[in-house]
C-alpha cells in the first residue's frame, strides 16, 4: 500500500532521495521479517543462543524502523508543506505521530489476535514475552526520537540540496 502510495503521490511530491533510500531500506527489514517470520530471523538466533537472551529480537529492529522511518516522513512533510514553524514542535509532533502510528499497528495486532484466537500468538509473534506490545511501541519512539535528534539537520540539508 505505501509503495503505490508513493506511486500515486511522486509528480505532486517527491521525497528527498534519502528519503526513499530509507524507505527502501525498511521494506528489507519487513521481507525479511516476513520472509522468516520476525521471530525465526536467523541472524537473530545467533544472537540470542550467543548473548543467552530468552528471544529473537529481530522484531525489536522492525519496530525501531517502524518509528525511524515514518519520522523521515513526516518531518518532511511537515517541513515541506510549512506545517509547523517552531522547530521544538517540529521534533515533539513527529515524535507523537509515529507513537500513534506504532499504538495503531499494535490494535490491529490485537484485533487479529482476538479475531484468530488460539493462533493469534503465532501472529503477534511474542515468544512469550509478556511486556512484547508495550516494548514494540517503546522501540517504535526510540526509532522516531533518534532520527529526530541525530538526523533531523541532515534531512534539512537534503531537504534544501532535492528542493530548492
Amino acid at each position: 500500500m505505501g509503495f503505490v502510495a508513493l506511486i500515486f503521490t511522486y509528480k505532486r511530491f517527491q521525497f528527498t532521495y534519502f528519503t526513499y533510500v530509507m524507505i527502501l531500506l525498511h521494506c528489507y527489514v519487513l521481507f525479511i521479517g516476513g520472509h522468516y517470520t520476525y521471530a525465526e530471523v536467523p541472524a537473530f538466533d545467533w544472537i540470542r543462543d550467543t548473548f543467552h537472551q530468552s528471544r529473537n529480537n529481530y522484531d525489536k529492529v522492525g519496530h525501531f524502523f517502524q518509528g525511524f522511518v515514518p519520522a523521515l516522513i513526516i518531518r518532511e512533510l511537515l517541513v515541506r508543506l510549512q506545517v509547523v514553524s517552531k522547530r521544538n514542535w517540529l521534533a515533539f509532533l513527529t515524535v507523537c505521530v509515529c507513537c500513534t502510528i506504532s499504538v495503531f499497528y499494535e490494535f490491529l495486532e490485537w484485533g487479529v489476535s482476538v479475531a484468530s484466537g488460539s493462533s493469534g500468538d503465532s501472529f503477534l509473534g511474542t515468544q512469550g514475552y509478556v511486556w512484547d506490545t508495550q516494548s514494540d511501541m517503546l522501540m517504535a519512539t526510540i526509532g522516531a526520537a533518534f532520527m529526530v535528534i541525530f538526523l533531523a539537520s541532515y534531512q534539512d540539508e537534503q531537504i534544501k540540496k532535492d528542493h530548492s
